[in-house]
């Protein structure tokens, strides 16, 4: 498998890790509880009462299963993790650095692409300003009169413009790089089944293999 599918299937690894994980963390489905109301105690013609709580999933008979499973997916997930970091040491870039590298870009490309994207403004507001004078009693009073406010940028658009067009052709160049190593870079490792398996047809394969 290439690395675009190997980075699939780590996931899928993960989401049946995790589902075997929330199976495990419920203790309705770890623990039996069983009630018992003692009806004769009080109605001696009467028999007892029991009842078993049902557990929310239906492997709950199977925990033991379900742990080996859940360790299971975890040596593949150590087996895939390897062919992976092979796979990406042969390349002829660092692609953990890359990519990383790449999103700061697309970050920095945003801030400049609103600047970009500023205008300068002028607002009338009437009654927006405000002043003191003294009355004819020699008092300080306030007063209101209209005012106007005037937004300009205070850098070089045509910088910024420069700027972005340099990230964003940057961006692209490295973005088609990683596109190129994900599918052409070969992952020594072979997925023991299908990406698109349940978690119940993974599981019960699993079963089968291992009696």
């Amino acid at each position: 498998m290439n690395l675009k599918e190997a980075f699939r299937f780590q996931n899928k690894l993960q989401a049946l890790m995790n589902e075997a994980q929330s199976i495990l963390l419920q203790d309705r489905n770890i623990t039996k509880t069983q009630t018992t109301v003692f009806h004769k105690k009080i109605m001696p013609e009467l028999e007892n009462e029991v009842t078993v709580d049902i557990a929310p999933s239906e492997y709950a008979d199977r925990i033991n299963e379900v742990v080996s499973f859940m360790l299971y997916l975890l040596d593949e997930h150590e087996k895939l993790a390897k062919g992976i970091h092979d796979a990406k040491a042969a390349l002829p870039i660092d692609m953990d650095n890359e990519v990383s590298l790449n999103g700061k870009r697309q970050n920095i490309a945003s801030v400049l692409r609103r600047m970009v994207d500023l205008r300068s403004s002028e607002q009338l507001m009437p009654g927006g300003g405000i002043g003191y004078r003294f009355n004819a009693e020699g008092n300080q009073v306030s007063y209101r009169c209209d005012a106007k406010r005037v937004t300009t940028i205070n850098f070089d658009r045509n910088k910024m413009r420069s700027h972005l067009s340099e990230l964003n052709r940057k961006s692209d160049e490295v973005s088609a790089q990683l596109d190129r190593c994900m599918v052409n870079s070969e992952v020594a490792y072979e997925a023991p089944f299908d990406v698109n398996d349940s978690f119940s047809t993974v599981f019960e394969n699993y079963l089968e293999a291992i009696e």
